[in-house]
């Protein structure tokens, strides 16, 4: 194991290319394993990690905490079914679409960003967290006088994406394959999600991803500096939003039915939660804090049938042992993984040089009392 892996770093070419294969395979791999319903889980991930990898450019190179963000979310899926569906008899292409629905979440992004700008942490995550109920209680009530988002009933009937003539929401036959609808999304989102985490490199390695971080480590620094803070932190609300939004109008057409609960406060936490679980700025961890948080609450639905099987009767609800242990192992990391599972090199440093001086202070402080 050890060889193959030191082979693996030598050979990066083998590496992406078996990875590759992994993820062509994989849907057909779990579908065999654990059933059709865990592929559904598995195009979950993949929605999961693209809202991840936009609040990660808000949160985890800006700086900015943003409890809001599911808002981007629910603006790109309700604009997908305003366009998409009999709701208003309007049935245009995804392609036409959901860029609309990313330009519409951006420019909510910017006039969010703008009245927030001079707002900091505990003051910007309560303006943020507004903002996703307003948003939230809009979409719950503009049923009347005109019925714009059909209330708490929620918008069905969203068409399914389209490619050449091929529809994603039917099981189709490709080369002797069956694939379903789960199959086809899977594959749909895989080429969105390696998209964005192409995007989410280059903007962190690029001259705007730099002021970022500029901006998250001093923003009186920074501005002395010669950085614009106003207009790169509007620009990193723009291109968070837009992710998001995105990610809604994907949503939108995999579920063909959108309602307000699907855009709850719950939902921009636990997005939140992926970035701090997997490492903050760091685009490996925040993929990987994805999976964890959207596979994990899945399994652990199965407890209740353990429960049955061991002690004859269900002894703790399921829903409640999966928000506790999900709280559990969140202090656990807050205590021993403050930097997430993957943290980025810069935020080791940090860390480390955050433990080194607490050393030094308590060193200090036994000397002193000597």
């Amino acid at each position: 194991m050890t060889a193959l892996v030191a082979r693996l770093r030598r050979n990066p070419l083998l590496a992406y290319g078996l990875l590759a294969v992994l993820l062509l395979l994989l849907p057909f791999l779990v579908g065999a394993g654990l059933g059709r319903g865990w592929v559904r889980v598995l195009d979950f991930v993949l929605l999961y990690s693209m809202l991840a990898l936009g609040l990660n450019i808000v949160v985890g190179y800006a700086g900015l905490l943003d409890l809001g963000y599911i808002a981007f979310y629910a603006l790109g899926a309700y604009l997908f079914a305003w366009l998409s569906s009999p709701h208003f008899g309007i049935h245009l292409p995804f392609w036409l679409v959901l860029p609309t629905g990313a330009a519409l979440a951006g420019l909510f992004g910017v006039l969010l960003g703008a009245p927030t700008l001079r707002l900091r942490g505990d003051y910007l995550a309560i303006v943020t967290l507004g903002f996703g109920e307003i948003i939230r209680i809009f979409m719950n009530n503009l049923d009347a006088p005109i019925n714009v988002t059909n209330g708490p009933q929620g918008i069905n009937l969203i068409d399914p994406i389209r490619i050449a003539g091929l529809s994603l929401g039917q099981t189709t036959q490709l080369a002797g394959i069956t694939f379903s609808p789960p199959h086809l999304y899977y594959y749909f989102f895989l080429a969105m999600t390696l998209a964005t985490v192409f995007v989410a490199l280059r903007l962190q390695d690029s001259r705007i991803g730099r002021a970022w971080a500029a901006i998250r480590e001093d923003e009186v620094a920074a501005a002395a500096m010669g950085i614009n803070t106003r207009n790169i932190k509007l620009l990193a609300f723009a291109m968070g939003a837009m992710f998001g939004g995105l990610a809604g109008g994907l949503f939108a057409a995999f579920q063909g039915f959108i309602s307000p609960e699907s855009f709850n406060l719950m939902e921009s936490i636990m997005i939140l939660c992926m970035i701090v679980l997997g490492g903050m700025g760091n685009v490996p961890g925040v993929l990987l804090g994805a999976f964890l948080l959207t596979v994990l609450p899945e399994a652990l639905r199965y407890v209740g049938d353990w429960q049955r099987a061991v002690l004859g009767n269900v002894v703790v609800d399921p829903n409640d042992l999966r928000m506790l242990l999900f709280g559990l192992a969140m202090v656990m990391m807050m205590l021993y993984r403050p930097a997430g599972l993957i943290p980025s090199r810069q935020r080791r440093r940090e860390f480390d040089a955050d433990d080194g001086v607490a050393e030094q202070e308590q060193a200090s402080l036994y000397d002193a009392g000597a």
